[in-house]
């Protein structure tokens, strides 16, 4: 696990932000192309245990498929359209595997957060499969990705299947007993909605040890009082406004 912190203060919200198709390799390129280093994408298992990129629990919202997404195997996921839903210049993008997604990440030059985000009832089997292959995905590279999770039960697995890896617990609602919670997972950050902090919080957070990451910062003004507060990293859908170098 590094002992620095060597990421930067911005990333691209599932690769693109608002600007391209999420969870693509369009939206990875979208990314690096406004300028950004580090994207956040989030990583399932489908039904024949493939790691590929989708935020949701079904199909529908983002592709022009309907049902269940743990119900499909990767060959039929990879059939369906993930960008006609967006825009009609992205017709025909389709759904990456975490494979391919690593290896643009790579080509690119971009860091990855990367979104343990478990399928119901598949947390401890996505948290394992997810930090093996980031490991894999990863090897040699100077940084490595950061792993995060809503799911203490996923990041559990994952530490105990590459203890080495940085993870970053997920909340939406902080709770009272974050500080206890992130220490038994080995948590180098802990990863909030932005609307959850305040200055007092940034720093008892900051004073346990732990780096910051708020999401999902759309307004500059709020970028700047996070980050002069201690806010380590934002993640934004305005990857334009809020660019790579805005925080400095």
């Amino acid at each position: 696990m590094p002992t620095t912190w060597p990421y930067p203060r911005v990333l691209a919200h599932r690769g693109g932000g608002a600007l391209a198709p999420e969870n693509t390799l369009a939206a990875l390129e979208t990314g690096a192309r406004h300028g950004h280093t580090m994207v956040e994408f989030d990583v399932k298992l489908s039904a024949d245990d493939v790691a590929y990129l989708l935020h949701d629990d079904t199909v529908n919202r983002t592709s022009d498929g309907t049902g269940e997404s743990a119900e499909f195997t990767f060959a039929e996921l990879s059939e369906l359209d993930a960008g006609s839903w967006f825009a009609p210049e992205f017709a025909g993008v389709r759904m990456p595997s975490f494979a391919r997604a690593a290896a643009r990440c790579r080509e690119l030059g971009l860091l990855a957060n990367v979104e343990i985000k478990p399928n119901p009832g598949t947390d401890a089997a996505t948290g394992r499969a997810v930090a093996l292959a980031a490991a894999d995905l990863w090897s040699g590279a100077a940084v490595p990705p950061l792993l995060s999770s809503f799911s203490a039960t996923a990041l559990a697995a994952a530490a105990e299947a590459v203890p080495d890896q940085p993870r970053g617990m997920l909340y939406e609602r902080i709770p009272a007993d974050w500080k206890t919670e992130t220490a038994a997972l080995g948590c180098v950050s802990l990863h909030a909605d932005h609307s959850e902090l305040d200055e007092a919080l940034v720093a008892t957070i900051r004073a346990a040890g732990l780096r910051i990451l708020a999401y999902t910062v759309n307004d500059p003004a709020r970028a700047r009082e996070l980050a002069s507060w201690g806010v380590d990293l934002v993640c934004t859908d305005r990857i334009d406004t809020i660019g790579p170098g805005f925080l400095g």
